[in-house]
């Protein structure tokens, strides 16, 4: 068996900047251990698999580890796949997928904008353990469905963090975000660190974003906001809040295309 595959830089300012996905075209799903299997081997944070079905794509995505409900960059990436190489001829793309429909537009400057749900948080007292694992102290922490936000005060903070990954991995949930008001350009920077999937620290994240999206939102009173994921890759996040919904635009460049043989 032979399959196509494409290795694509998303939220990147650059070639070899933001999240590297790949992403496998099918006519169906092949079995779950087999795209396991794939996921592992690519050993990026995500891998892709979608399938089109009545004008609509299912899609699912793998890290090296599991099966996850929402992935952004690859999200992106195969949205960049399909038109580009599957049907140049769209400028919109809807997936179907285990968090509901997700929508993806094709901007005029070239970005892809995504349309996903939003992700609430509930503001919860300061964890012990996990101020412990992140060595600093933060102002203020929350929690969401599958991930804790750390709020901190500066971005030296952040970027100079270094958490301890095997505390982190007795956390209940997912992963960790951290997260301040930008000193520069953007409006708000993060790193998300997410061992329990088989990733010390993701370089850039659009579901981390569904939730950053809004609460900055209310915190800096505007719903158009630009960010930054400062991992050594970098990821740059152009996000609108709309009620319930949160718009992420990207630029997207392809690396590599290639062939599973199998």
């Amino acid at each position: 068996m032979k399959l196509d595959l494409y290795q694509i830089d998303a939220f990147a300012h650059r070639l070899f900047a933001g999240n590297p996905a790949a992403v496998c075209p099918l006519t169906k799903f092949l079995p779950d251990e087999t795209m396991q299997a794939i996921a592992n081997e690519n050993n990026l944070s995500e891998t892709a698999f979608f399938v089109k079905n009545n004008g609509a794509y299912q899609i699912r995505w793998f890290t090296p580890i599991n099966e996850v409900d929402l992935c952004g960059h690859a999200t992106l990436a195969s949205a960049f796949v399909i038109f580009n190489y599957l049907d140049p001829d769209a400028k919109n793309i809807q997936f179907e997928s285990n968090s509901g429909p997700l929508y993806v537009t094709k901007l005029n400057d070239g970005r892809i904008q995504l349309d996903f749900p939003a992700i609430n948080v509930e503001k919860i007292e300061p964890l012990p353990d996990l101020v412990d694992a992140l060595g600093v102290a933060p102002l203020a922490m929350y929690s969401s469905i599958q991930d804790y936000l750390v709020i901190y005060n500066n971005e030296q903070q952040i970027t100079s963090m270094s958490p301890d990954l095997n505390k982190l991995l007795k956390l209940d949930l997912r992963g960790v975000i951290v997260s301040c008001r930008s000193n520069n350009e953007f409006d708000f920077v993060s790193r998300f660190f997410v061992p329990k999937c088989g990733i010390p620290e993701d370089p850039a994240t659009g579901s981390t974003h569904c939730m950053l999206a809004p609460y900055w939102a209310r915190e800096l009173g505007k719903t158009t906001l630009n960010a930054r994921q400062l991992s050594k890759r970098g990821g740059e996040f152009f996000c609108e809040v709309h009620k319930d919904r949160v718009y992420l635009a990207g630029n997207v460049f392809l690396y590599m295309k290639g062939e599973i043989t199998f």
